[in-house]
């Protein structure tokens, strides 16, 4: 190595870095002499810190030549941060270095580690993996840093709270274990391995200097080897080091407190400490030849140099702006900020201003920013008009199809092929299970409605064959649902045999891919062909590959915990689409925008907590602990983002962008953006960069040509379409919302049950009612001796159907119980004055008092004749019981209709022979919940049967009012009900005229 051989160049914020790499090299690779011999462009050996600058080099380079052909130099990463492929020259390296043990995959190191925290701590599996992908993170951090990992234990106690203690404890899993474990299996971590070699490879060059120029570009020096192989390429006779975005400009004061204590979050901490472990200073860093720039530029990096420079000496603002002149206002051409009311706001700016770009032939555009909610906006927003985004923070590949469909296998095997977990499998496009997918889809609709709407069937295979034989429906719909139970069991036969017990969880991998096969295959294409087709297939079967080769390394498993862990294992997983994205638009994060470029930069999302993000404390160890270990301070991460956003705002076209809310909380500018705000606030500026009109814009983009009020719906059918027979609970229907009456009655929309429902309300009424009709019809006069266990008795006959439902077991039927109990207790007070008691009475009456004669009916829960000649009219509620007042102003009108009916001799006995004719003397409301107080009585006395005559005379003039086809039949017309949910609300479309209407819920 020469000292005096020191080649140390920058590149001015704002310049493309790779392009005008690329443009310095194709016009004179010895860079103007600095390397001997004249070398060609094939000799360069070019080291950049990731694969993506990689590909983005060879690119610039082949723009730069026109297109021509070009044998380019050699380009190979440094595997920086978040790389985890290493290509360097083997050439020199030493035996040691070239029979290194291999790396182990990141899969199988999650599993181990996981397994040894179960072994230690006995935390559950999930949890366990979720701690050992955080535990991997800590050992990459430590091993980056070139950190020591055993003095962890060398800790002191005492010098901290007694929880760390804990830590360091459960940590010892890595300094203890951990290494011996590796050993065993011949593996290396692999950080420690690209240290090595980094390591390596300087020794190599040391001892050997390679025969054509060696360049590292754009590196931070962040890793330590990394730093280390910098200084060796430095010091080379024909090496040099081009530093990304070294601030030339900040005064000497200002640059020594740089890197002290509390300033590692400032952009240029890590310049700092890398020009320090290169052994050089700013003075002998140089310009990147061809890397000139222009005045503005050159203004725009002081500006932001200025703005982001050390609290420490921001008093020196006033005279560093003043001595700037007009110069400074110069910088600011080409810099915007927008700052949008909300996040939907700031993404519809943002792809509008990318849109705005493809308006110039051949300009290119790139959002910048670390906040993937946003991102993802702004892809959404493009699609308006048809852009797929080159997106390089990709899409979860958990939410790609074929793993969307593993994972709904995956619950829907464990959670007993319950209905909700069945259908969203079922439904998925992939599933056709054998058979072609049209059909299958038919049939899974027809199991929807015939099996899964209403009360969630017995668990498993054969509780949806135990609900199949007791549905109602047509021969051929049985055996189209039967049919598809059978494919449904033959395909997740695999997983579900697995899942009976607790099973190695390779075996539950392997039964799992063999299940979504089976369950994928059509009647013409094979399973396998259908999941694992195209980008997102291949990424799938990357990924299940890995975990196959993983999986034993982890041991048994529960087989409840499988879909949490194929879910955990997921986590992190991206998939970044090669192809069919747009050339000249693209979605950067902050890493993948280093040393790229495009003409017109947006940093977006600059907000506190978003960019930069919290420097969160550490979970394994506080700050004096990483500082004794020699670990640099959260806040080193802060500085690097800091850094980012000097080099893209420092564009010529650059625009920052914020929301002033997001979800609806306020949130706080970025500390550079108020840093930068502040500055042009000193110099009278801030006006001349805001740019409010981009989502002002965007909104415009979306305002209707005409605006549309939404109007409350007014059907007025003709009379022949009017129903011309009503049950007494639909007149209650009628009252409050009219247009339930004409969607079910007159356009015969049939109410779909909730999927999965729980045995609530009408199901609960319905086998509670059931039960209290048989006990009443066996003993219509006098109860007998032990009326508490007859009760009892025809109740276990009544729930036996309904106690395969897990709600009515263990909810439902302690609940009769205590109502059997109480009923009984009512029953022996009442009894004393009645004659005989009528269960479930059914009953009809014509209303001749109209034009079109009405038919009303009705079901009585129970009629009891008294001793005096008189009735009581008794309802059973499970729910809730409506008010006196409610009855008595006709809004309610079930009762008083039966007593007007039964005054009217409108009831039958269950043998066909009419009740006799009788006033009621009460109107009576059984609540009875089964709970702490398990029944009530309310009654409203009639003797007089003005209440049931009034309702009676305002039913006749109410439907009298529908018999004119100017009578519409209006949604929820009366706002007392407005908080009840209605059926037909949807397709009333409430929730639209409401709002208008200022009557909204």
């Amino acid at each position: 190595m020469r000292a005096d051989s020191l080649n140390l160049f920058t590149m001015p914020p704002g310049t493309p870095f790779l392009e005008r790499l690329a443009a310095t090299l194709l016009e004179d690779a010895s860079l103007g002499g600095r390397f001997a011999g004249g070398p060609a462009l094939a000799d360069v050996t070019i080291l950049l810190p990731t694969r993506r600058s990689v590909r983005a080099l060879g690119e610039a380079f082949l723009r730069a030549g026109g297109g021509a052909a070009l044998i380019l130099p050699s380009i190979r990463t440094l595997g920086d941060v978040d790389e985890e492929e290493l290509i360097l020259d083997p050439r020199g390296l030493g035996r040691e270095a070239l029979e290194l043990p291999p790396a182990m995959p990141g899969l199988e190191r999650q599993l181990r580690l996981a397994r040894m925290i179960i072994e230690e701590q006995g935390y559950d599996e999930t949890r366990a993996l979720a701690l050992a992908a955080d535990l991997g993170r800590f050992l990459d951090m430590v091993l980056t840093e070139d950190a020591d990992l055993t003095r962890i234990s060398d800790l002191v106690p005492q010098d901290f709270a007694d929880h760390w203690q804990v830590t360091i404890d459960f940590l010892k899993v890595l300094t203890a274990r951990w290494p011996e474990e590796l050993a065993r299996l011949g593996y290396i971590e692999q950080a420690e391995r690209r240290n090595l070699l980094l390591r390596a490879q300087a020794a190599a060059w040391e001892a050997g200097p390679p025969h054509g120029p060696v360049i590292a570009a754009g590196s931070t020096g962040s890793i330590p080897a990394t730093a280390a192989l910098l200084r060796t390429v430095a010091h080379l006779p024909s090496g040099a080091v081009v530093l990304p975005g070294l601030d030339l400009d900040l005064d000497d004061e200002s640059w020594e407190i740089v890197g002290e204590p509390g300033t590692a979050s400032h952009p240029q901490y890590g310049m700092k400490k890398l020009l320090a472990q290169l052994n050089a200073t700013r003075a002998d860093v140089d310009i990147w030849p061809g890397a000139e720039i222009s005045p503005r530029a050159a203004a725009r990096a002081r500006l932001l140099s200025e703005a982001l420079r050390p609290a420490e000496t921001t008093e020196r603002w006033r005279n560093r702006l003043t001595a700037l002149g007009e110069a400074a206002k110069d910088g600011l051409n080409g810099l915007s900020l927008i700052e949008a009311p909300g996040e939907r706001d700031e993404a519809s700016a943002i792809a509008l201003l990318m849109r705005d770009v493809l308006e110039t032939p051949g300009k290119t555009a790139a959002l910048v920013t670390p906040d993937r909610k946003l991102a993802r906006r702004v892809a959404m927003e493009l699609r308006r008009w048809k852009i797929d985004v080159n997106d390089s923070g990709g899409e979860p590949l958990a939410k790609t199809a074929p793993v969307a469909f593993l994972r709904l296998i995956a619950n829907m095997v464990a959670e007993d092929f319950a209905p909700v977990a069945l259908l969203a499998c079922l439904k998925h496009p992939l599933a056709a299970a054998g058979e072609d997918p049209a059909r299958f889809r038919a049939r899974v609709r027809l199991l929807e409605l015939h099996l899964l709407r209403g009360p969630r069937p017995a668990p498993g295979i054969e509780g949806l064959r135990a609900a199949c034989r007791t549905i109602e429906g047509s021969d051929k719909e049985l055996a189209e649902i039967s049919k598809l139970i059978d494919r449904l069991e033959r395909g997740g036969a695999p997983l579900f045999d697995a899942m009976k017990e607790r099973n190695a969880a390779a075996g539950l991998v392997q039964a799992h891919i063999e299940t979504a096969e089976r369950l994928a295959a059509a009647d013409r294409t094979t399973g396998a062909d259908r999941l694992w087709k195209e980008e997102a297939g291949e990424a799938a079967s990357d990924f299940i590959r890995e975990l196959i080769e993983a999986a034993p390394s982890f041991g048994d498993l529960d087989p409840r915990a499988y879909p949490r862990f194929f879910d955990e294992l997921l986590s992190g997983r991206v998939l970044r689409p090669r192809w069919g994205t747009h050339p000249r638009l693209f979605i950067w994060g902050p890493l993948e925008a280093r040393l790229q470029h495009a003409d017109r930069m947006i940093l977006g999302g600059l907000n506190e907590g978003a960019w930069p993000a919290e420097a969160n404390i550490d979970p394994w160890l506080n700050r004096p602990m990483r500082t004794a270990m020699g670990i640099e301070p959260p806040e080193r991460r802060i500085g690097l983002s800091a850094h980012d956003f000097a080099e893209g705002a420092a564009a010529g076209e650059a625009i920052l962008t914020r929301a002033l809310k997001v979800e609806g909380a306020p949130t706080v500018a970025s500390r550079w953006w108020l840093r930068l705000a502040s500055l042009l606030q000193g110099m009278g500026h801030e006006k001349a960069v805001a740019a409010p009109e981009w989502w002002r814009w965007a909104h415009k983009l979306d305002e209707p040509a005409k605006l549309l009020t939404p109007v409350r719906p007014r059907p007025m059918p003709p009379l022949d379409a009017r129903p011309q027979k009503f049950s007494v609970t639909e007149i209650e229907t009628l009252i409050r919302d009219p247009y339930a009456i004409y969607a079910k009655k007159i356009l015969r929309l049939k109410v779909l049950d909730p999927i999965d429902a729980d045995i609530a309300a009408a199901e609960r009424g319905t086998i509670i009612h059931e039960a209290l009709e048989k006990f009443v019809e066996t003993y219509p006069k006098e109860l007998p001796e032990d009326a508490l266990g007859k009760l009892i008795g025809i109740g276990e006959n009544v729930f036996r159907h309904a106690m395969d439902r897990p709600g009515v077991a263990a909810f439902w039927w302690p609940r009769f119980q205590r109502i059997a109990r109480w009923i009984v207790e009512y029953e022996r007070e009442e009894r004393a004055g009645l004659r005989h008691v009528h269960a479930e009475a059914r009953g009809e009456i014509v209303i001749g008092e109209l034009a079109r004669p009405v038919v009303l009916t009705g079901k009585a829960d129970r009629i009891d004749e008294r001793d005096d000649g008189m009735v009581n009219i008794v309802d059973y509620k499970t729910g809730t019981v409506p008010s006196a007042k409610q009855v008595e102003i006709g809004l309610t009108p079930q009762l008083p209709l039966e007593a007007a009916m039964m005054a009217k001799g409108g009831f039958q006995k269950r043998d066909g022979s009419p009740i006799p004719a009788a006033k009621a003397a009460r109107l009576v409301y059984l609540r009875l919940t089964g709970g702490e107080t398990a029944g009530e009585v309310r009654a409203i006395p009639d003797e007089g049967g003005d209440l049931a005559d009034n309702t009676y005379a305002w039913l006749v003039d109410l439907l009298r009012q529908y018999e004119a086809e100017a009578t519409p039949y209006l949604s929820r017309p009366r706002p007392m009900f407005w908080g009840r949910y209605g059926d037909y609300d949807h397709l009333a479309r409430v929730k639209e005229w409401s709002a208008t209407e200022g009557e909204g819920e």
